[in-house]
């Protein structure tokens, strides 16, 4: 989800228009691949109520979606880590930068390219949906499309404040092994799989609490598409990832960088 440690000089000569064009389409990936996969294959055949059988074989479930979110970052990694850093991610972008590994100057075209590319993400998962059997089904649940929330919209029924927390923390810890596994002292070439791992880890904890978010533009992909209380839930899962990256960034640079 980040430049990879080999990769900073070249992506430093990249051209900000290409940068962010990367960044469109890493995040266009991660949403439909993480989102995709929630909305489409997660309850794959589409059982519902007591008819949902614990041995399903063929709904992803759960342990399957954290699965993909990973998969779309490890694969981006390595796909546009040496042309844009690969944060994909406002929150990220927000840490990076508190750590010093980004220019302010950077800053907001990353995060409006980032949005970009999560919003026709959504838009297109919407549209597939849409062309089958379970739209109602997926448009009707306490998190449509695979919007985030807390209360009736949380998976597991969770309140604001346990919303609040967990965005906080993990994202707090993502952009620990971020800055960390990107460091220049780190081993070459394995940032891409740590911090994808990562992140299916934190969906593996937090998609009963909030259906995961620790990213700003994953969250606003879709609930643009839904509308209602996935936009008026919306800032927490903006303000919580990106409090947790300023934190982590800062906490790296100040406390566990090899210059503080």
């Amino acid at each position: 989800m980040v430049l990879l440690n080999q990769h900073h000089s070249m992506a430093a000569s990249v051209p900000i228009q290409k940068k962010c064009l990367a960044e469109a389409f890493g995040t266009f990936w991660l949403v439909l691949g993480g989102c995709g996969s929630a909305a489409i294959a997660a309850n794959f055949p589409y059982l519902t109520g007591a008819d949902i059988a614990p041995g399903n074989p063929f709904g992803l479930g759960f342990l399957g979606v954290s699965l993909a979110f990973g998969l779309t970052v490890v694969t981006m990694a390595y796909a546009i880590g040496h042309i844009s850093g690969c944060h994909l991610n406002p929150a990220v972008s927000f840490g990076l930068w508190a750590s010093g590994r980004m220019k302010g100057s950077e800053l907001l075209p990353y995060i409006v390219a980032q949005v970009i590319g999560g919003v026709l993400a959504g838009g297109l998962i919407k549209l597939v949906v849409a062309g089958g059997p379970a739209f109602n089904l997926v448009m009707s649940g306490s998190n449509p499309l695979a919007t985030n929330g807390w209360g009736a919209h949380s998976p597991g029924g969770y309140g604001f404040w346990a919303a609040l927390v967990i965005e906080v923390v993990l994202s707090f810890f993502f952009l620990l092994v971020i800055i960390g596994a990107t460091d220049r002292l780190a081993a070459a070439g394995f940032a891409g799989l740590a911090i994808g791992l990562t992140l299916a880890l934190i969906h593996m904890i937090s998609i009963p609490v909030t259906n995961t978010s620790v990213n700003p533009a994953r969250s606003t992909g879709v609930a643009l598409w839904v509308g209602g209380d996935a936009v008026g839930q919306l800032w927490l899962f903006w303000v919580a990832p990106i409090v947790g990256a300023l934190l982590a960034g800062w906490f790296y640079r100040q406390v566990l960088s090899e210059e503080a």
